[in-house]
């Protein structure tokens, strides 16, 4: 239980909720003051989201009481959180794809003239809200057109377009630079000063001292323990989050035989209508980190090689032959598969069994001509759940229902079923908590070990000195620099990052 003061906005009482088979809240006593940045933390399943979901309207308590501005509340659903000045920014982005960015930003009260739209109105104070994020796309992009980092940015400018007296941030960072990082902190520090209280939830531990007044643990759907943020340690938040330590300093990758053989060779890569080419190589058993800010082209590189998007140029070698890759069917043939950043959209079939997910790579391996051989999906199922350590009630079990650590398991189990030699990962950690981050890390350096290629995109840059053997760091579309793991710091990569921005230099070093 929180200690409550006269300035709380918000007091929650024992709450409690149940789902079938799963206490999400545990009667929880909780605070929130006006003016401060209130920062909710732990393991995926802990309960922050059921909390959150609670407050605005979205769950209704099976019991428990809640007081909003010294009054009783008990909001009947989200419009009653709405109405109540409650604004939540979901971790799954709440955009709708068939507008552009400026209907979205201003689709809950659009400027109107004379009764009509005014279209000009709209798109003035879209592109105010987008300079006030940092964001420089056209305000008349359409919304399905832009990546995941892009789209939260897009999230975070629609919730400043309504005034809010408390302010929900549900992993607002987890696919953005640090530029955007200390831009979006510049955000949230005006709006705590103005009086905003900002419910902040994140699995970045080291943005609690940057950003918070006070953390919360949840654990098991209960409060393990509320702290002022200057009084407690990032080792203290994992134990009470996970019950044990994580040796993340002792994560690195696996050691890189001098004479470890070229795997891959990308040579003038060029994205649709990207400015520039890259080329790189890619040794068995390397991982090779890719840096960059939103916008870079980080992600369309990947994409691009893995014949997602198309390309304008480029030549790709696998084990020194030469491939032709039209589609992503043409490259899992040849043995290089992506993970997507958006794994729930484009990564996995939520409604369906961890078996199928599993199997879809390569059905003709669990199948008896015609007929797929469910005993055989089974079996092969359960050998990637032991090895990759997937916790999951059965393989049976919808991924959808699944957290985003054990989601991101069967995406890479899929893969691995299909025998990958490259492993391309884009934000192989989003929206992953602390204890399955340090998993999924230790996974990727066993497919190392075990000689495959890894190309790792991240816009955590701790995460990519952790994984990586080497980091490229993508400027505008171009390679500006590529650093060896000795040479890895941070303000190196940041000022090859921000290269393109600065100097009118055409020369790409070579990886």
């Amino acid at each position: 239980m929180t200690t409550s003061t006269a300035n709380d906005l918000l007091r929650v009482t024992g709450l409690t909720k149940q789902f079938p088979g799963v206490l999400a809240l545990d009667h929880v006593s909780w605070s929130l003051r006006s003016g401060e940045v209130h920062v909710l933390v732990g393991e995926n399943g802990a309960g922050k989201s059921s909390l959150v979901k609670t407050i605005c309207g979205v769950y209704t308590p099976d019991s428990g009481t809640m007081e909003l501005a010294g009054q009783p509340y008990a909001p009947g659903g989200p419009e009653d959180g709405l109405r109540a000045g409650i604004r939540v920014v979901y971790q799954e982005l709440n955009l709708l794809p068939h507008l552009d960015v400026a209907e979205n930003l201003t689709l809950e009260d659009p400027p109107r003239r004379l009764g009509l739209l005014d279209r000009r109105a709209q798109r003035r104070r879209a592109r105010e809200l987008l300079d006030e994020v940092g964001l420089r796309i056209p305000v008349t992009t359409p919304t399905e057109q832009l990546g995941i980092a892009q789209m939260q940015l897009v999230e975070i400018a629609k919730a400043l377009a309504v005034d809010s007296r408390l302010l929900v941030l549900d992993e607002p960072t987890a696919t953005l630079t640090s530029s955007e990082v200390a831009a979006l902190f510049t955000i949230v520090r005006r709006l705590r000063d103005s009086g905003v209280a900002v419910v902040y939830i994140s699995h970045h531990l080291e943005e609690i001292f940057q950003i918070g007044d006070r953390v919360t643990v949840m654990r098991n759907g209960a409060i393990a323990a509320t702290r002022d943020a200057a009084d407690v340690t990032v080792p203290e938040l994992v134990r009470l989050m996970v019950g044990r330590d994580l040796a993340y300093a002792d994560l690195t990758p696996p050691p890189l035989p001098d004479d470890a053989p070229e795997l891959l060779r990308v040579q003038d890569l060029r994205p649709r209508g990207a400015p520039h080419a890259v080329s790189f190589t890619l040794r068995a058993g390397e991982v090779l980190g890719i840096a960059g800010l939103v916008g870079s082209g980080r992600t369309e590189v990947v994409r691009a090689l893995f014949g997602a998007d198309p390309a304008d140029s480029g030549r790709v070698w696998l084990h020194g032959r030469e491939l032709r890759i039209r589609s992503p069917r043409s490259a899992v043939e040849a043995g290089i598969c992506l993970l997507t950043e958006d794994r729930k959209a484009q990564g996995l079939m939520l409604g369906m069994s961890g078996s199928a997910n599993t199997s879809i790579t390569d059905l003709g391996a669990v199948s008896r001509g015609p007929l797929l051989d469910r005993a055989a999906e089974r079996a092969a199922a359960e050998r990637y759940r032991r090895e990759l350590g997937i916790r999951t009630p059965s393989v049976e079990t919808p991924v959808g229902t699944l957290s985003g650590g054990n989601q991101q398991k069967f995406v890479l189990a899929k893969w691995l079923f299909r025998g990958a030699a490259v492993l391309v990962v884009d934000e192989p950690t989003r929206g992953i908590d602390v204890g399955a981050k340090f998993e999924i890390y230790s996974l990727l350096h066993r497919l190392a070990a075990q000689g495959r290629g890894l190309v790792v995109v991240s816009s955590d840059l701790p995460e990519l000195f952790t994984l990586s053997h080497r980091i490229a760091v993508l400027s505008r579309g171009r390679i500006a620099g590529v650093l060896e793991r000795e040479d890895f710091d941070q303000e190196v990569v940041l000022g090859l990052a921000y290269q393109a921005y600065t100097t009118t230099s055409d020369v790409q070093e070579a990886v």
